[in-house]
């Protein structure tokens, strides 16, 4: 006996939806970067102390257990946006000073875009603005940055300095001495833009220049 059309239909197995690709897995370098990027937002919007690890493994798309494995408090997390955020920006500071041919000023033109493009200009930054904030409140992350960042950076001024006076080029030690004069509008950079560039935003660039001229004319600058 034919079957009818209708009959047909009802035996007619149903379309079977596409299947989903799974998304390529991480390597474990893309995961711990993909945590650290979570965890500065984190650290950026709520500070060290509101921020919740919770929130870092949510936003980073992993398991809190996963986070674990890469990071085992809120504290290393941050140590680990020092390493890798600012240790590499000093490393390549480091030999920029040792190596560059040119005059002082043409070298700290030099540092000072690789400070703006890498820190100053990028979420970076919050970093700093979290050593400011919350430093004073968490001593043993205050002696981390001041011994992996701040000691590190001084150190490079003095090396400027010395190498700017070998040259004849200045004829002052004051930031040998006192080289917070001239890490200062870094900060004040930050501090600004924090608290004012949604409405009168500062151009760090700009700023760090006319610093570097002023810097310069008290040193007794003179062209080689």
């Amino acid at each position: 006996m034919a079957r009818s059309p209708s009959d047909a239909r009802e035996t007619q197995p149903e379309p079977q939806a596409p299947r989903r690709r799974r998304a390529p897995a991480m390597d474990k370098g893309e995961r711990r970067r993909s945590i650290l990027d979570a965890a500065l937002a984190e650290f950026s919007a709520h500070g060290f102390a509101g921020a919740r690890l919770d929130d870092v493994a949510r936003r980073a798309g992993v398991a809190k257990g996963t986070l674990y494995l890469y990071f085992s408090d809120k504290e290393a997390l941050f140590r680990g946006l020092v390493e890798e955020n600012l240790s590499p920006v000093l490393v390549d500071a480091g030999g920029m000073v040792a190596l560059f041919p040119g005059t002082t000023r043409e070298l700290l033109d030099l540092l000072i875009e690789l400070l703006a493009q890498r820190v100053l200009e990028t979420p970076a930054q919050a970093l700093v603005r979290l050593m400011i904030a919350e430093g004073p409140r968490f001593p043993e992350l205050a002696a981390y940055y001041h011994r992996e960042v701040v000691v590190r950076g001084l150190a490079l001024i003095r090396a400027i300095v010395s190498r700017g006076i070998a040259r004849g080029e200045i004829d002052s030690d004051i930031p040998a001495r006192f080289p917070q004069l001239v890490i200062a509008p870094a900060i004040v950079a930050v501090v600004w833009n924090s608290m004012f560039g949604a409405f009168d935003p500062l151009d760090v660039r700009q700023f760090l220049a006319a610093h570097r001229d002023m810097i310069l004319r008290g040193l007794g600058w003179r062209e080689t």
